[in-house]
């Protein structure tokens, strides 16, 4: 089980009693890694005190715990406005927007990154068009390697209406 996974297991708990949803815990980087982990509130909100008080609260189980031997950062956030969508409510949530994404290598010889307008997720498959092509892709959510939103004029705007992160209910395009 690689250091993130660990970690997950041991913070989920106490990630949850916060009242706190984990958006993504990921580990890595050069002499001095980083563990970074990102949460927020179900209604997108992700405050000052809130990362203090999730980083605090980490710490002392990390401390207790200690999952990763060696020194390491920790990185408490929010995940910002251009955010990572890891969670199918994500892929439900920011349809209509614009995303980057790249799947899993695979056995075979398939086109692994796309960017394009998110459709959403049903059955746990990603439906994406991906930009300057009319044909919407079908992608298994099993296969995701990775995803964020893309930092769009559209975003910025929807951000703006709702200072917590999330755009205001609406149908995807």
């Amino acid at each position: 089980m690689d250091p993130a996974e660990r970690v997950t297991q041991i913070i989920q708990k106490t990630v949850d009693s916060l009242g706190l949803e984990l958006v993504r815990v990921s580990y890595g980087g050069g002499r001095k890694p980083t563990l970074q982990i990102m949460a927020e509130r179900p209604d997108g909100s992700m405050g000052v005190d809130d990362c203090s008080l999730l980083s605090r609260e980490v710490s002392a189980l990390l401390d207790v715990e200690d999952p990763i031997a060696g020194e390491f950062l920790l990185e408490v956030s929010s995940p910002g406005i251009d955010r990572p969508l890891t969670r199918e409510k994500d892929f439900v949530r920011w349809a209509g927007f614009d995303i980057k994404l790249e799947m899993k290598p695979s056995l075979g010889e398939g086109r692994r990154r796309y960017k394009g307008r998110l459709h959403g997720i049903e059955d746990g498959i990603i439906k994406l068009t991906p930009v300057e092509e009319r044909e919407t892709v079908r992608l298994p959510i099993a296969d995701l390697n990775k995803a964020k939103l893309l930092l769009t004029d559209e975003l910025m705007k929807a951000a703006e209406t709702n200072f917590k992160g999330y755009p205001a209910e609406r149908k995807a395009q």
